[in-house]
């Protein structure tokens, strides 16, 4: 009897003793894996391209040099560790879903939020390569404001949604007049205006400085700004985004996927949670 007694007692002690390492096979396994999934992030490097590796397998995609997807590939960046700060300048109560901040100034006038600090990258990269023809966009009326007429001297008359041209200003084409006309732009254009005037995309035909967007108030939109591809044409993307209220434009950690973290696979019609922002259902733009 003493000898049963002695069996069953080493056998509940071998079956606790399997439970209790359970738990701690289940550490060593994510360990290891943590171990096995390397940074994918350079922090003493100061471009978009340069801070962020390839994922295993995929290559960068080709876009030639001058090119507004080479632009923002090259983008510079503050060093690694550089907080988000607001246009009061105070920092953001939150900084653990970037990566990188674009050496981008942030206003102190408030005005430079989401969807505007990505109208000031386009109007910027369009000025710079000498297409200022092409610096336009709409209210969110629908009325089109372009920078040439600005330049001119026309200026919008509004009166609720009725907007009307008027020369009321001297030429002035000096890059100072620029900012004026872009401050413009952010006081009557937004995610609403670019939801409406910007044609849908398809995932499978993005690119980079194509945009993720919802709009409304509050609508929310981002950027891709790099991109890589594997053998199977499936693509990965980097993602940057300005904020409300206005502050620095930053390049996204993916929160969901560490494994690819800050690379995304973007598809249709898909939740895509983005730093401070979920999207419920994807829609994809593209500037004109």
């Amino acid at each position: 009897m003493k000898k049963i007694l002695l069996i069953l007692l080493i056998s509940v002690a071998v079956v606790a003793l399997a439970f209790q390492f359970k738990p701690i096979e289940k550490v060593i396994d994510k360990a290891t894996a943590i171990v096995k999934t390397p940074s994918l992030i350079n922090k003493d490097s100061l471009t978009i391209k340069s801070r962020v590796n390839i994922p295993q397998g995929y290559k960068r995609s080709f876009y030639p040099k001058g090119s507004f997807e080479d632009y923002l590939r090259n983008y510079k960046l503050k060093p690694y560790g550089s907080k988000i700060v607001n246009y009061d300048d105070s920092e953001y109560f939150w900084q653990g879903g970037h990566i990188g901040i674009l050496e981008i100034p942030v206003p102190k006038n408030g005005l430079q939020q989401c969807a505007d600090a990505l109208i000031r990258i386009r109007s910027e990269y369009l000025w710079d390569n000498n297409r200022k023809d092409e610096i336009g966009f709409n209210f969110t009326s629908g009325h089109y404001c372009s920078w040439n007429k600005y330049a001119e001297g026309y200026r919008p008359k509004i009166s609720g949604n009725k907007v009307s041209f008027h020369k009321t200003a001297q030429v002035n084409d000096t890059k100072e007049n620029f900012y004026r006309y872009l401050n413009l732009i952010y006081m009557y254009s937004g995610t609403l205006s670019l939801y409406n005037e910007l044609k849908s995309l398809k995932s499978k035909d993005l690119k980079i400085g194509d945009m993720l967007i919802k709009g409304g108030s509050p609508g929310h939109i981002v950027m891709l700004c790099d991109e890589v591809i594997n053998d199977k044409g499936e693509k990965l993307f980097l993602l940057f985004q300005g904020n409300t209220p206005a502050q620095s434009v930053h390049l996204v950690k993916n929160l969901e996927n560490s494994n690819i973290s800050p690379w995304y696979q973007l598809e249709d019609n898909a939740v895509i949670p983005v730093s401070n922002y979920t999207f419920g259902s994807a829609k994809y733009v593209r500037f004109k």
